[in-house]
């Protein structure tokens, strides 16, 4: 998977590069099939709450897209990767769902003798 960092108006250290790329192998053992990711951490002075973590992952499909806002930037990371979790759950639940559907008009059809095409 490819991850590219775009960090707007603060320092990228060691640390936090490190803390995202962790925290995105940890999606990435969730679905193995993301393509890559592109994350924007971003500090703003102006704003109440001034860190912002915006993550867009391009996957097979529709992509998914987060973003959180919070006085920390590791506890906005954090929430955006519990968002992106939680979607990506959901999506491989809605896929899952959608497959045993699928088999099972299937089935019901063979067993009125029609064939499905």
């Amino acid at each position: 998977m490819q991850i590219h960092l775009s960090p707007r108006h603060l320092v990228l250290t060691a640390a936090i590069h490190s803390y995202v790329a962790d925290k995105i192998s940890h999606l990435e053992t969730m679905a193995e099939n993301i393509l890559a990711a592109h994350i924007v951490l971003l500090h703003d002075e102006t704003r109440t709450k001034k860190h912002v973590v915006k993550i867009h992952l391009a996957i097979p499909g529709p992509d998914i897209f987060a973003e959180v806002a919070e006085d920390d930037l590791y506890a906005a990371i954090d929430k955006v990767m519990a968002k992106l979790a939680a979607q990506l759950r959901k999506r491989k639940t809605k896929i899952k769902e959608h497959t045993k559907h699928i088999s099972r008009l299937a089935k019901e059809g063979t067993k009125r003798g029609y064939k499905r095409r």
